[in-house]
């Protein structure tokens, strides 16, 4: 499935070889959401109901998660599980050792609309550190992955399936005024305080866009967008990914500039544009990362 190998180390708790099969377990797990998940996409009958955020739920968001930890609890009894619908109190925090992230249907609101924009998301943290990322999305008929130290790795799925896998390589463009930029959520941005910020990082770059959800993060993965970012999510929304976006050759963080998917906001880039991006969007406090 590889080329060379990344020169970036494994966290110690956990062998190279024990990634590959958890890699492996997650791509049946995302076989798994793909079934339910398809088969109640522009179903007539599907329930839709608002949790205490004001944020739209499905029964399709909800079995899917359910599908998800029953082979977990199978095959990885001992692992923690953060996922959106059913985790509360400690379970949605960070978790020393392994602790799977799931966001059963990324794109609810897509989702429940008729638009093909949504997906599973499947990661594997060890102590806060995502290493294994899958995000599949039926409805576009794409899946991507990766593990560390194995590349990021793209290919069709259900009726365009068959093909070879295609491995992520993010952009070369060096330069924001020849960058396309996602900032997925307008709104968002204004909310944070930062709309200022956003509108001059879209006045630098020579397109911006709000692509949305899971698929701009992606975009940036294989090189067809250059920057991503946004506010208001949480970390099963942002934790499978991670490993796509660094092992595609990218850089993910929060809009501030802080390592990992537990800081509420996104910013993935081609790495070569990331510390510019930071320069006009984040706010830093004394010894924050540069």
């Amino acid at each position: 499935m590889t080329d060379s190998p990344s020169a970036r180390p494994a966290p110690d708790a956990v062998s190279a070889a024990e990634f590959a099969a958890d890699l492996e377990l997650a791509l049946r797990l995302a076989d798994a959401a793909d079934a339910v998940s398809i088969d109640r996409y522009r179903a007539l009958d599907l329930a839709v109901s608002t949790k205490p955020d004001r944020t739209p739920v499905t029964d399709a968001d909800q079995a899917v998660e359910r599908a998800i930890r029953e082979l977990l609890g199978a095959e990885r009894p001992d692992d923690h599980i953060l996922g959106e619908e059913y985790s509360e109190g400690a379970d949605r925090t960070r978790r020393e050792g392994r602790q799977w992230i799931i966001d059963p249907i990324d794109g609810t609101a897509n989702f429940l609309r008729g638009v093909p924009i949504w997906g599973t998301l499947i990661a594997l943290a060890v102590d806060g550190v995502p290493v294994v990322g899958v995000v599949s999305s039926p409805a576009l008929e794409r899946r991507w992955w990766a593990a560390r130290g194995e590349g990021a790795w793209t290919t069709r799925t259900l009726g365009l399936a068959g093909g070879t896998a295609a491995r992520l390589r993010v952009s070369g463009v060096t330069e924001l005024a020849d960058a396309v930029v996602s900032y997925n959520s307008l709104p968002g941005w204004a909310d944070a305080g930062r709309l200022d910020e956003m509108i001059a990082l879209a006045r630098g770059a020579w397109r911006a866009r709000a692509v949305g959800d899971m698929w701009s993060y992606m975009l940036v993965a294989e090189g067809a967008i250059d920057v991503a970012g946004e506010f208001d999510l949480q970390p099963y929304d942002m934790a499978a990914l991670q490993p796509i976006i660094e092992e595609a050759g990218g850089r993910f963080t929060s809009v501030d500039g802080d390592e990992g998917p537990w800081h509420g906001s996104a910013l993935a880039t081609n790495g070569l544009l990331h510390d510019a991006v930071l320069d006009l969007v984040a706010q830093r406090s004394l010894g924050s990362a540069s």
